[in-house]
C-alpha cells in the first residue's frame, strides 16, 4: 500500500487517524487503529469523503464521532452521475482487477477504457479471465490470443475460477499489501471471486449492519473488506462503468500505453493519431508495432468522447 504525499502530523487535540470503510445513510464507518468501526458524521466543509480515505476523526459527547479532516489521497475513483456530474466513490485505491470470462464475451473496449481511467489516476490495471473451467478448447485459444496483446504490453492477466479454485492463490498474492478493486461486465463472476476471496463477508456484513442501524441496506454502497489473505477489497456492488469525462485528447492516448514511444515522435504536438500527418502512432499501427484492434478501439473512444 502507498503512502500519501505530504502526509501531515496528527495534532495533539483529541484527533485520531482512521479509515472509512463504508458509507451509511449520512454518516462514516470509520475503522479505528485497533479495528473498531465508528459511526461518524462529517463536517460540511470537508466535501466528498469516499470508502479508502484516511481521515483524522475526534470522539463527542456520548457515543458520537465527528470526522475533522481528510487526509491527502494518493488515487481516486468516480463514477457517472446526474447532469454530467461524476461521484466520488473510492480513494487510495492501488489496483483494479477487470474481470471478464468467457460468457458473456469479453467487452474489450470496456477494459480499455478502465486501464486508461485506472493509467490517470495513479492505479495499476490487471486483468481477470474468470471462469476458465466453463470454457471450451476453442474459446480458450481465442482468450487467450486475445488477452496476450495485454500482456505483450506489460499487464498482468489473471485466470481464475471461483468454482474449481484455478488462480485463486496466484490471485490472494497478488491482492496482498495493497487495496483493490473488481469491476467488469455483469455476469463474469466477480460476486463469486469476491465470495470465495472474503469468506467472512456475509459475517461482517452483519456487523456493519449492526454498528450504522440500517440493517440490509448496508450492501448498496461501496465497503472496504480486510482480506484474510492479506491486502484489502473494495465491494462496490453494480459497479461496471467509469467514465472519461474531463480526460484530454492526450490523456486518452497516453492511456494507450504502448502508443507512448510513439507520441513523441509525431510531427505535431497536438496529434490526434487519426489522419494526421506524420502521425508516428499510425505509421506504427500499419507496420504492426501496435495491435490495430486497440488502435480501433482508441479511435472509437476518441470519437465518443470528442465528437462535435
Amino acid at each position: 500500500m502507498r503512502n500519501c504525499p505530504d502526509q501531515p502530523d496528527l495534532p495533539a487535540e483529541g484527533l485520531q487517524e482512521g479509515l472509512v470503510i463504508g458509507h451509511r445513510g449520512k454518516g462514516l464507518l470509520v475503522e479505528d487503529k485497533n479495528n473498531a468501526v465508528l459511526l461518524c458524521h462529517t463536517r460540511r466543509r470537508l466535501g466528498l469523503v469516499a470508502v479508502g480515505d484516511k481521515v483524522l476523526w475526534k470522539a463527542e459527547a456520548g457515543d458520537t464521532a465527528v470526522v475533522e479532516q481528510v487526509l491527502p489521497r494518493f488515487s481516486s475513483l468516480a463514477r457517472p452521475g446526474a447532469r454530467d456530474k461524476h461521484r466520488l466513490f473510492a480513494a487510495n485505491i492501488d489496483a483494479m482487477y477487470i474481470v471478464s470470462a468467457p460468457e458473456p464475451d469479453p467487452d474489450y473496449l470496456l477494459i480499455d477504457q478502465c486501464i486508461v481511467m485506472c493509467e490517470q489516476n495513479h492505479i495499476t490495471p490487471n486483468l481477470i479471465l474468470n471462469k476458465v473451467d466453463i470454457a471450451s478448447k476453442q474459446q480458450i485459444d481465442c482468450l487467450n490470443q486475445s488477452f496476450q496483446t495485454y500482456e505483450n504490453i506489460g499487464y498482468q492477466v489473471f485466470k481464475t475460477s471461483a468454482v474449481i479454485g484455478q488462480g485463486i492463490k496466484s490471485l490472494e498474492t497478488a491482492l496482498n499489501h495493497h487495496i483493490n478493486i473488481f469491476t467488469g461486465q455483469s455476469g463474469v463472476g466477480k460476486s463469486s471471486l469476491t465470495s470465495v476471496l472474503l469468506p467472512q463477508r456475509k459475517i461482517r456484513i452483519g456487523e456493519l449492519s449492526e454498528t450504522s442501524g440500517h440493517g440490509k441496506h448496508t450492501t448498496t454502497a461501496a465497503t472496504l473488506y480486510h482480506l484474510p489473505t492479506g491486502g484489502d477489497l473494495i465491494d462496490s456492488p453494480g459497479l461496471a462503468v467509469f467514465g472519461l469525462a474531463g480526460i484530454s485528447q492526450q490523456q486518452l492516448a497516453w492511456g494507450y500505453r504502448e502508443f507512448r514511444e510513439y507520441i513523441k515522435l509525431c510531427r505535431f504536438n497536438d496529434c490526434k493519431h487519426h489522419q494526421d500527418k506524420g502521425c508516428a502512432v499510425a505509421i506504427a499501427v500499419e507496420s504492426g508495432k501496435i495491435c490495430t484492434l486497440r488502435y480501433q478501439r482508441y479511435l472509437k473512444l476518441s470519437k465518443r468522447i470528442y465528437s462535435d
